[in-house]
């Protein structure tokens, strides 16, 4: 598949699009899920454009999952997580809802996710939680 330019990563990452973000740098961004499956559910993505994990380049893959490693901590931290889940969802038929490669990381423990977008969360909420995470990088 394509990577399309419209997806709604790709208009974030342009400042097309608001985003909550708790990380960036030249080459990733870390943000809020604004329909979290669970309190403090973050997307960390690269910047470069790849729709699946599989048409990421191994470089820019190696570096985002150290900064998921580096996010994961500051979640740990920040909002007091005793477990994250992290879900990379490659394709469709895996799941995937956005066509860019992303990683999620949820505090939460499996049995306490809700459904993925299924309902658009407390912004107010999410930005207090963004700001917890951010302190703790």
């Amino acid at each position: 598949m394509a990577y399309d330019e419209q997806n709604i990563f790709a208009r974030i990452l342009r400042g097309e699009l608001p985003a909550i973000k708790v990380y960036e740098d030249d080459q990733v961004l870390a943000f809020m899920d604004i329909m979290p499956q669970a309190d403090g559910h973050t997307l960390v993505i690269p910047k470069t454009p790849a729709v699946t994990l599989l048409d990421l380049p191994a470089d820019a893959a190696a570096y985002t999952i150290q900064v998921v490693q580096k996010v994961a901590k500051a979640i740990e931290v920040g909002l007091d997580a005793q477990g994250i889940v992290l879900m990379q969802l490659s394709g469709a038929a895996a799941g995937q809802t956005v066509p860019h490669v992303h990683f999620h990381l949820i505090p939460t423990s499996v049995h306490q996710l809700g459904k993925h977008a299924a309902q658009m969360g407390d912004q107010e909420k999410i930005k207090a939680q963004a700001e917890k995470i951010k302190a703790a990088l």
